[in-house]
């Protein structure tokens, strides 16, 4: 999945709001748009990304989130949202968070690298997930708040284990290469 042909769901009971991120992404998605948590569960399956408010009455974005988990669907979640980050947000199962206002060149780059993720294992997925919520905790909460967080603390030590598996990975790909191109084939 690339970017051409992605498509893309902008979710926010803000009317206006979800219409100006969509107007914005159909430069480079085909986009649509759900006012709330249940029409956006409606039609999710049929999205490669759908940009998430986190605050919306009736369903909130984590509830549909959640739902999303639940039901295994393939899409990427991005949440865009003026709820200022927590320590309770490495409990999310999401792919991105980014702080209103969001320009759409911002917009725009979270979806592309959603897209080139989407490409990869679970592992890759899931470290890649895990160090951009650590980033934006670290970017909005001090190091010594951060620290006394058992959350925080066990998100750090899944994220080095998910590193360190990767690592080995790749160590282990270059000497099967290496293996492989040792045999005399000619």
């Amino acid at each position: 999945m690339g970017a051409d042909g992605a498509r893309v769901l902008v979710v926010d009971d803000e009317e206006a709001v979800a219409d100006a991120y969509a107007l914005r992404l159909a430069e480079w998605y085909e986009t649509d748009v759900a006012y709330n948590g249940a029409d956006a569960l409606e039609v999710a399956e049929d999205f490669d990304v759908i940009v998430l408010d986190r605050r919306m009455p009736d369903m909130s974005g984590d509830e549909v989130l959640a739902e999303l988990r639940e039901r295994d669907a393939p899409c990427r979640v991005i949440l865009v949202t003026a709820v200022d980050p927590v320590v309770d947000i490495v409990d999310l199962d999401f792919d991105d968070y980014l702080c209103k206002p969001v320009d759409s060149e911002t917009l725009h780059a979270a979806i592309d690298l959603q897209l080139r993720l989407a490409e990869y294992d679970d592992d890759v997925r899931a470290l890649l997930s895990l160090v951009a919520t650590l980033d934006l905790l670290e970017s909005k909460l001090s190091q010594l708040e951060l620290d006394r967080e058992e959350t925080y603390v066990a998100a750090c030590e899944r994220r080095d284990d998910l590193a360190g598996t990767l690592t080995d990975a790749v160590d282990d790909l270059d000497d099967l290469v290496d293996a492989v191109e040792s045999v005399d084939r000619a």
